[in-house]
């Protein structure tokens, strides 16, 4: 009887230090190690004196690690225009070129270059810069690997042209904290060529090769006002809308034409 009270007092304590290692580790290691991440102006609104704004993503990591920051608009199915000679003389469109499971807006911005921060499994895994874009999306027609390559080379030229599509290292600020921790952000312009919709922020925390936390957050960007109505009206009204368009441009030539004719008209 006494041997089995023993073992019992023995199998309490050790039950009673497996639960103190476990609380330990998950609630003081989880901590120390949690991202956090924002968006400042996570709001914009689009009238008639937009231009394009700014957006800022801040928050909180572990010092000992690297980060990549991710804002993508949600995937689409993309149409270009696929030109080529025509006779060996004029340039012209020959055909269309259809990208799927592209997003309309992509940036990356990471503390280091992606590919000395992360392996490349884990770029696919979570679509972080060109590379790993290029085998998530699919584009027809494309007859091999090359050309597909080829494609979308020209595609990511087309949207960075347009703002929509960046890549880039070196551009996050990090200052390290007395408690130990790290603050991170990042000041972006936002370009007033992204089309209105919900965008997600995404930032990986990098060790060793590997994404080991992430945290999100979000951006809406919306038409307001008279903006807001005319977009409406040119959807839902097309012929009203066609209709007020031939208005103001008749109007609009007609107050032209009055301000030369006070101005003596042309020589």
């Amino acid at each position: 009887m006494k041997k089995m009270r023993v073992r019992i007092a023995d199998w309490g304590i050790a039950m009673i230090t497996a639960l103190a290692f476990i609380f330990i580790l998950v609630f003081t290691g989880s901590a120390s190690a949690m991202l956090t991440a924002r968006a400042n102006h996570d709001h914009i609104t689009i009238d008639f004196f937009y231009h394009g704004s700014t957006v800022s993503v801040r928050g909180e990591s572990d010092p000992n690690v690297d980060l990549v920051i991710k804002i993508t608009a949600p995937e689409e199915h993309q149409v270009l225009k696929q030109k080529g000679k025509v006779g060996g003389l004029l340039w012209m469109n020959v055909g269309q070129l259809k990208f799927e499971h592209t997003p309309n807006f992509y940036a990356v911005y990471s503390t280091r270059k992606l590919d000395e921060m992360l392996d490349r499994e884990e770029m696919e895994k979570y679509v972080i810069g060109y590379p790993a874009l290029e085998k998530h999306v699919s584009v027809t027609p494309a007859a091999n690997e090359e050309e597909k390559t080829k494609w979308f080379n020209e595609f990511v030229k087309f949207k960075e042209a347009s703002n929509v599509y960046v890549s880039s290292f070196g551009k996050i600020s990090t200052v390290a904290r007395a408690d130990g921790r790290q603050e991170y952000s990042i000041l972006t312009d936002w370009p007033y060529q992204a089309a209105p919709g919900d965008y997600l922020v995404t930032v990986y925390a990098v060790n060793n090769g590997k994404v080991v936390e992430q945290a999100e957050a979000k951006v809406n960007v919306e038409q307001a006002g008279l903006v807001k109505t005319l977009s409406t009206m040119a959807k839902n009204s097309a012929a009203l809308y066609g209709i007020l368009s031939i208005g103001i441009a008749l109007g609009a030539g007609f107050g032209v034409g009055l301000v030369f004719r006070k101005g003596g008209g042309s020589h």
